[in-house]
């Protein structure tokens, strides 16, 4: 069966965005927005009902990006007027319900605005990690299909599919780089659920929608670890790049390696790479300036804390 005109077209015009993504003129000054969420369980300390962990912000930093952080419970016309002022979207790792929250309400409907904004050749990326690649993976499939698996904390070599050599993230990482990759534990996983091989097989929305470039396995079920759509700009991966040089926890899964945080900035250069492809701004330079991550102070929050450091939002 053929599929319906519309699907065509949104397809074609979503490759259209990346095309001309490619061909614009880059921006050299991107902003990536970083969604906040609810505090973590157990924080009671906290100063404020919202938080982001300030890695995902020196991540993004080190790569050559400035940070706007999103708040939740913003009306849509606020998120709106974000999405048309920054380069990119980065759906952090965390603790929240990814169906009910007001994380998930919020990341819907940038995702949404992202969907619409490429098909209509406006080139925009979204970053996902852990908890973000998991929130993704509901948003395309309209549904959880996660599944338990035994991955709390430990570090893992990535297993590359065929597809990760020829793809969009990986195609200019170093070769020693990808070896390392494929041969040493040095991605972090800090997860409890995971989207399996057998049910993204099973699921025919993300089977067209992603394309697989790594999975792992905790011993009894392969997982994806890796991935990156088809037909967007839109990139996901289960293991946290960022914690590698920015979190010092000392537990199992934690890994300060050179390869390891050669691979933390390979990862963010590359979604800055494609930051620098959308033309979104500010409407001006005061406008930008408050929005801005420097007009807030993190809070260290300890060595033996969850996260270093915390940016905490009313």
């Amino acid at each position: 069966m053929c599929p319906p005109a519309a699907a065509v077209i949104a397809v074609l015009t979503a490759c259209a965005a990346c095309a001309a993504g490619k061909s614009q003129q880059l921006n050299y000054r991107p902003i990536i927005g970083v969604l906040a969420q609810e505090n973590l369980p157990g924080d009671q300390l906290a100063p404020a009902p919202s938080y982001i962990a300030a890695s995902y912000v020196k991540y993004l930093e080190g790569a050559g990006a400035r940070v706007v952080p999103i708040r939740i419970n913003r009306t849509e016309e606020e998120y709106k007027k974000i999405f048309f002022s920054i380069n990119g979207l980065l759906l952090p790792g965390g603790d929240v319900d990814i169906q009910t929250s007001q994380f998930t309400r919020a990341a819907k409907f940038f995702y949404e605005l992202a969907l619409k904004a490429n098909n209509n050749g406006d080139f925009f990326p979204i970053w996902g990690t852990c908890q973000g690649f998991q929130q993704l993976t509901v948003f395309t499939a309209n549904k959880n299909l996660l599944t338990l698996t035994n991955t709390k904390s430990v570090a893992l070599p990535l297993t590359f599919t065929p597809a990760a050599n020829s793809s969009r993230l990986f195609q200019s990482f170093p070769k020693d780089l990808m070896q390392s990759l494929s041969e040493e534990n040095i991605t972090a996983n800090f997860h409890s659920w995971s989207l399996s091989i057998q049910n993204f097989t099973r699921n025919s929305k993300l089977k067209k929608f992603y394309k697989v470039l790594s999975t792992n396995n905790d011993g009894k079920r392969e997982f994806i670890s890796t991935m990156e759509a088809k037909h967007y700009p839109f990139y996901a991966v289960q293991w946290h790049p960022e914690k590698t040089p920015f979190e010092w926890i000392n537990k199992p899964g934690m890994v300060h390696t050179t390869s390891a945080v050669a691979a933390s900035f390979y990862t963010a250069r590359f979604f800055i790479s494609e930051a620098m492809k959308s033309q979104h701004h500010f409407s001006d330079l005061v406008e930008e300036e408050r929005a801005l991550i420097y007009n807030y102070s993190p809070v260290y929050k300890g060595v033996h804390a969850i996260f270093v450091q915390n940016y905490y939002f009313d």
